[in-house]
């Protein structure tokens, strides 16, 4: 008499370990990425905050590079080495402060993530 059948919905086991694989990688990737960009946003307020010191234009590039040194070890960055990352153009009473870097960090086995950063401030006078 009854032919109708009645089917429970949901996930069957091997779906259910397919979202959680997926969902897993997710959050892996994104714990190790999210201090990477918590770094890098640090390090470009430090760039940024060189735009407050005063008489910025007359000092010299490495007195320029020991002063970003100094606000990153306080934040403990370690990621950035000022000899290698940080390029100073003056031009006239003008300066050009780039910072290029690079982080890899591991991610599963021999899979990893490389994220690439690139900043500039420019400060002083033009004239």
């Amino acid at each position: 008499m009854n032919s109708m059948k009645s089917r429970q919905g949901g996930l069957s086991l091997f779906s259910f370990l397919i979202v959680f694989i997926v969902v897993g990688f997710f959050m892996l990737t994104a714990l190790k990425v999210i201090p990477v960009y918590l770094d890098h946003i640090k390090a470009k307020a430090s760039l940024e905050g060189l735009k407050n010191e005063i008489n910025i234009a007359q000092k010299s590039p490495d007195e320029i590079k020991r002063m970003l040194e100094k606000r990153w070890e306080v934040n403990s960055i370690d990621e950035i080495s000022t000899a290698e990352n940080v390029t100073i153009e003056k031009r006239g009473g003008e300066i050009t402060i780039k910072v290029a870097y690079e982080v890899e960090r591991p991610l599963i086995a021999n899979m990893s993530i490389l994220i690439k950063f690139n900043d500039a401030i420019t400060v002083g006078d033009a004239n």
